[in-house]
């Protein structure tokens, strides 16, 4: 079978790859990119697996849909190509951040440098047409990333999940709480930031969980300049 994620996440989704949900998922996917702008493009609709492979995995940031204006999606939930505008719910983030850690906003929306350093950044769907909000839920998407929460729920070693807002919180019956952390909140979208993002500090709470852990905290301070990547 095609290799679809250049790393271990491959052999841990494997199955998955094999099952007729996503035989039926990857040729709706081939007419939809046939027939219509989809975000991301088809090269990084696996971004967030290829970033942070699953034995790297520390942390879980769930988000629901790429981001389904022009340029802005590549894989990453939350995150944005450098250039482009930074969304509002990602200005909140980085404003949280500030308020948590005291680290200042970055002028720009790429997040890849969380993603290397083990937080897996995934959307529970992969993809969307272009403006076109969850123009692509029930479609296969989620079983595959709830598949990929479970998994990481049953790896020996413990992962810490942030969920924000309603729709990342439903997913808290994959996850074996007794074994994992589970930070949750309010989206911070600016319909809901202010009825309890706002002062959540995900972060800190984070890096502590996994000092206790024994692991390497992470460093959320983002490059002040970052370039395109490149392919």
């Amino acid at each position: 079978m095609k290799e679809l994620i250049h790393n271990d996440w491959q052999e841990v989704l494997g199955p998955e790859f094999a099952k007729a949900y996503y035989a039926k998922l990857h040729d709706f996917l081939k007419s939809e990119y046939r027939h219509y702008l989809i975000h991301p493009d088809m090269y990084h609709i696996f971004e967030a697996f290829e970033l942070t492979p699953f034995s790297q995995v520390k942390v879980v940031i769930l988000g629901q849909d790429p981001y389904h204006e022009p340029h802005q999606a590549h894989g990453l939930s939350f995150s944005v190509l450098p250039g482009v505008k930074i969304p509002p719910s990602l200005v909140n983030i980085y404003q949280e951040l500030e308020n948590d850690l005291g680290i200042k906003p970055v002028n720009h929306g790429y997040l890849e440098k969380w993603a290397r350093q083990g937080v897996l950044m995934l959307n529970s769907v992969l993809t969307v047409r272009n403006g076109q909000a969850f123009s692509h839920r029930g479609k296969g998407w989620e079983q595959l990333t709830d598949r990929a929460i479970q998994l990481l729920s049953e790896r020996p070693d413990p992962v810490v999940f942030i969920l924000w807002g309603r729709a990342a919180r439903n997913k808290i019956s994959l996850i074996d709480t007794q074994r994992n952390v589970v930070i949750e909140s309010a989206h911070p979208s600016p319909l809901s930031a202010y009825r309890g993002f706002f002062g959540s500090r995900p972060f800190s709470k984070t890096n502590a969980a996994l000092v206790a852990m024994g692991k390497e905290p992470i460093d959320w301070q983002l490059p002040e300049h970052v370039d395109l990547p490149v392919g």
